[in-house]
């Protein structure tokens, strides 16, 4: 029976020959069947680079577009055994823009294969995929620097590329590494030692992976269940489904829910085949315990010193998104099965991977690696990553397009002990709002420079005074004149200018004042936060939509054109996008309708929906 499983990462830049690599990996210890032989023999002759002979990549490259390209896209996972152990291997891609594959590939590797081309040498991806895998929590590395045929299996070229990347490693703490010459398109020492570099007194690749050893949770390390589900088969069974971390976790054994800091002893442990006294690390199981205290899916439940719940952490990001990271941007992290809303409060740095040092940041970019700090809208039971992997790693989510756009890796956990609460006052909004006897609210008047916004705004608020009802009017100009003068007009700027706007408004509202904000806000992810930061109802929309054309044409502040001479940059509707609210409240056409029939729109919506009577 082979020993156990390894998880094994293959990395490194584009032709450094990863899939030709492992192909051979997989050819030579008889882990492809023989249909897959002949339909590789057959792929040979039709896609292959060998002339004459096996293309070894063909095995893993599976997608279409990789075979046609002669890259790696997505991350090829393949399975093999020795007498010794058995391996998971993961072709990670070679491409920048396919960085976030590599990212998900390393989040549970135990070994990283760093692959270089001995004529090319050590690569700013090279350092990158490194950077990222020691990141993730990978210890162990085997840098397998190949085509060593191309440079005359000199021993120079492959100890320059081996002392590079033991240098950048060093950053990264206690990583180990084996470098390895090779030919993987010939075999050299992948399975048997070559005889053509005699001069390396090294093991092969093979032997490299089968005298690696999965990083073991120390003797001591205390058990974490998070909750995966919660069971409710009856009224007489309430259990907690999930798989055991760290330690061992044994019936009577008192634990605490993470986040709420209540707890209990375990009643009962229910594994794969039944009941059990104790269970392992890794183990799937259920446990029941007894007395109820309120635990939901995405709690931890822990033994031992608890990790304490927080709401601000800061973290080792690695962003993937084509629009760029900013300060003030709002995400939904998932940590596990936890999740909650995640505010940037700093960007510290990012990583320059041709200095390996930290380099001053106010965004990160796509492929970018970053320390950042978030604050959480919820408490969270989390940890660092270097204490547990699984606690300390999340992803962040755009919450408008759902995708993943970045992968972090937790570094400090500031303790809610030390966080900083809502004060509770006597007079509360409620009391503020009756007081005048109006209803508060937030009207958002969005649209294009020159759309009108500014005017109708104007309009509503005299209407509303006439009224006798108390408004505030927060201008976009207006605000850069005294709160918002440090900021200027990049996209992270625009992100800040916005974020401290939204939080003036709550304020507002909780004066019980009727609030008209009038700025371009090109973002729907900021007017989404700003919507989120008070009541659902307290919340309008109002989209001034006139068209770009029409805008430039009234150009009131001739700001269109300077911006159209090269005198602003960054001016939306020129070089900086707008995007256009998708369900706005209300939506105002000024190419149809004169302002003060608008304003009457605004305001007959008001009484429509109680906050004007």
């Amino acid at each position: 029976m082979p020993a156990e499983l390894l998880r094994v990462l293959a990395c490194g830049s584009v032709d450094d020959g990863k899939s030709t690599l492992i192909g051979r990996l997989l050819y030579e210890t008889d882990s492809v069947p023989d249909d897959t032989m002949a339909a590789l023999e057959a792929d040979s002759r039709r896609f292959g680079t060998v002339p004459g002979g096996l293309d070894f990549a063909l095995l893993v490259d599976g997608l279409a577009a990789e075979r046609e390209q002669g890259v790696t896209i997505d991350v090829a996972y393949r399975y093999f055994e020795t007498p010794r152990r058995r391996f998971i291997l993961a072709d990670a891609p070679g491409h920048q823009q396919y960085t976030r594959n590599m990212a998900t590939g390393a989040s549970l590797a135990d070994v990283a294969i760093l692959l270089v081309d001995a004529a090319q040498g050590v690569l700013a991806q090279t350092r990158r995929h490194a950077a990222i895998a020691a990141l993730m929590g990978v210890r162990r590395f085997i840098l397998a620097v190949n085509k060593m045929d191309l440079v005359g299996f000199a021993p120079a070229p492959f100890a320059a590329a081996a002392n590079a990347v033991r240098t950048l490693l060093a950053r990264f703490g206690d990583a180990s590494l084996v470098a390895i010459p090779v030919v993987a398109r010939d075999g050299d020492n992948v399975t048997t030692a070559s005889a053509r570099m005699g001069w390396h007194d090294g093991p092969t690749l093979l032997a490299a992976l089968e005298a690696a050893t999965p990083p073991a949770p120390p003797a001591d390390a205390p058990a974490r269940l998070p909750v995966q589900l919660v069971l409710r088969p009856d009224a007489g069974f309430r259990g907690y489904a999930g798989t055991l971390r760290g330690g061992r976790l044994a019936v009577g054994e008192p634990v605490a829910n993470a986040r709420a800091g209540t707890g209990a002893r375990i009643a009962r442990i229910i594994g794969p085949d039944g009941e059990l006294d104790a269970a392992a690390p890794g183990t799937p199981v259920t446990v029941t315990l007894d007395h109820e205290i309120d635990v939901s899916r995405g709690d931890v439940l822990a033994a031992g010193p608890a990790p304490e719940a927080t709401q601000q952490i800061t973290a080792r990001v690695v962003w993937m998104d084509d629009t760029a990271l900013f300060r003030g941007r709002a995400y939904l992290l998932m940590a596990g099965a936890a999740s909650t809303v995640a505010t940037v409060t700093e960007i510290a740095g990012r990583l320059d991977l041709e200095r390996i040092a930290e380099a001053q940041a106010h965004e990160l970019a796509a492929n970018e690696i970053g320390t950042v700090t978030l604050a959480l809208a919820d408490p969270l039971a989390l940890e660092p990553y270097a204490a547990d992997r699984a606690s300390g790693a999340f992803i962040l989510i755009d919450r408008l397009t759902r995708a993943t756009v970045g992968a972090g890796m937790i570094t400090r956990v500031q303790p809610n002990g030390r966080a900083i609460y809502w004060h509770r006052l006597d007079i509360d909004k409620a009391a503020r709002a009756a007081l005048k006897g109006q209803r508060p609210a937030v009207l958002w008047f969005t649209g294009l420079s020159g759309a009108g916004k500014s005017t109708i705004a104007n309009l509503v608020e005299q209407r509303l005074h006439a009224l006798g009802l108390h408004t505030m009017s927060l201008d976009g100009d207006n605000v850069r004149h005294g709160l918002n003068r440090d900021l200027g007009f990049t996209e992270a700027d625009r992100v800040e200018n916005i974020r401290r706007i939204a939080e003036v408004a709550r304020l507002f509202v909780e004066a019980g004042l009727i609030v008209l904000v009038s700025f371009i806000s090109p973002y729907r992810a900021e007017r989404m936060m700003a919507r989120e930061r008070v009541a659902a109802e307290e919340f309008l929309e109002i989209f001034v939509d006139t068209p770009v054309a029409e805008c430039r044409r009234r150009d009131p502040k001739g700001l269109y054109a300077r911006a159209d001479a090269g005198q602003i940059r960054n001016f939306t509707g020129v070089d900086a996008p707008y995007e256009p609210p998708l369900s706005p409240e209300l939506r105002l056409e000024t190419l149809t309708a004169e302002p003060d029939r608008l304003a009457e729109q605004v305001v007959a919506e008001l009484r429509r929906r109680g906050i004007v009577g």
